[in-house]
């Protein structure tokens, strides 16, 4: 039987570890991760100063939560595939495109949710 290593409290704690050191990297070598974060603590207390109830306020942040969750998922595939190529090659290209794509359509959906959600009230 092969180990297992920690289990309980010390593998939650090591898994928070390993967390916080891959956003400290994402937070250190991405310029476009930072801008949001910062974009963030603008934001997230203004969502919830807007929201009129408790759905309301979590649509608006939680909305804004997955723009930097997808800026993490595509740090880490460009990270990937540079490590695995430094040459041109089409698939790396279209993999590195596809995770731009993917924080392109977070970034509209926070849209969309801020919009039919604040504009009704403003408008």
């Amino acid at each position: 039987m092969a180990s297992q290593g920690p289990l309980g409290i010390q593998r939650i704690i090591n898994a928070w570890g390993y967390s916080m050191a891959g956003f400290r990297a994402s937070f250190k070598h991405e310029q476009a991760l930072r801008q949001e974060v910062y974009a963030l603590v603008i934001l997230i207390p203004l969502g919830l100063w807007l929201g009129n109830s408790g759905v309301e306020r979590a649509l608006l942040v939680a909305s804004l939560l997955i723009v930097p969750l997808m800026e993490l998922l595509n740090s880490a595939i460009e990270a990937v595939v540079d490590r695995f190529g430094g040459e041109q090659h089409e698939l790396s290209g279209r993999a590195k495109d596809v995770g731009s794509a993917a924080v392109f359509l977070s970034i509209v959906l926070a849209a969309v949710v801020w919009l039919l959600i604040l504009a009704p009230h403003y408008i």
